[in-house]
């Protein structure tokens, strides 16, 4: 491969090695990159493991180059369409003051009163 990798190129690899850190991906036989365990996929992953083997071809994006180290950060999640969010659960409505709550209890405690001093 003799073109040039840039930052935000989405390219196909194959995962070379895998650690509890991350993963290492060859993207061509001089460069390889470390795919951390926080962009193997979106979620949180307890064991890499689950999610990636030596010698499955993965899709990663290129997130930053340190030229100098030769050094190359890459994200499998990056490269996968985020899950849908969980609506959140639906809210009681308010309470009326009319209907419910305090003032309910205060209108009612003159009534209340009433009816004690019949029973008496």
């Amino acid at each position: 491969m003799s073109e040039k990798l840039t930052v935000g190129q989405v390219l196909t690899g194959k995962v070379t090695g895998v650690q509890p850190y991350g993963a290492f991906v060859a993207l061509n036989d001089q460069v390889q990159g470390l795919v951390h365990i926080s962009e193997i996929t979106h979620g949180f992953v307890k064991d890499i493991n689950e999610h990636i083997a030596v010698g499955d071809e993965v899709n990663v994006k290129i997130l930053a180059i340190d030229e100098e180290k030769n050094k190359y950060s890459l994200s499998i999640r990056a490269t996968e369409e985020a899950p849908k969010q969980a609506k959140p659960k639906r809210q009681a409505p308010a309470m009326q003051q009319d209907e419910q709550g305090f003032n309910t209890l205060k209108d009612k405690l003159g009534e209340w009163l009433k009816q004690s001093d019949l029973n008496k």
